[in-house]
């Protein structure tokens, strides 16, 4: 597939009946990190942005400690279950491009976080310290729980 051609207009926008993910940007990947849309999450009874989602196109080596999907919703919104209902959107994105799994992963110790991943059907695979020439490791960089998501 010609990286000019791998993004789908269709997904710039996505919505249910809660929440509507609105299109930052796209990015089309370099040698170490896979291509990705990246959206804001939009509370649709609050018409207001609540965080921030992203999905990665792929697998790669990086994207087990990365993952596919990455989300951050803002400290006011948390509880809502907005990650969660942003993160559904998205498994017919990953359906398109023929992905049968998809890896997600937290800090160690970030509660919510896996918590959310756990309700949508995730198994943890492992928690594991990231290796050195993982793109995105840092010196102190916590264990990072790994789960699979089959879909």
């Amino acid at each position: 597939m010609p990286q000019n051609n791998i993004f789908n207009k269709d997904f710039f926008t996505l919505e249910n009946e809660s929440v509507r993910l609105e299109l930052i940007d796209t990015y089309a990947g370099n040698d170490k990190e896979l291509p990705f849309y990246w959206w804001n999450i939009i509370s649709k009874s609050r018409n207001v942005n609540v965080g921030k989602i992203s999905f990665r196109i792929g697998h790669n080596y990086h994207s087990y400690y990365n993952g596919n999907i990455g989300y951050e919703v803002d400290e006011e919104y948390r509880g809502n279950h907005y990650a969660l209902l942003a993160c559904r959107l998205i498994l017919d994105v990953a359906r398109y491009y023929g992905m049968d799994k998809l890896y997600l992963t937290c800090d160690f110790d970030n509660v919510a976080s896996y918590k959310t991943i756990e309700k949508l059907g995730a198994k943890l695979i492992e928690e594991v310290q990231p290796p050195k020439d993982y793109v995105f490791y840092y010196e102190g960089m916590p264990k990072q729980r790994i789960y699979e998501l089959k879909i």
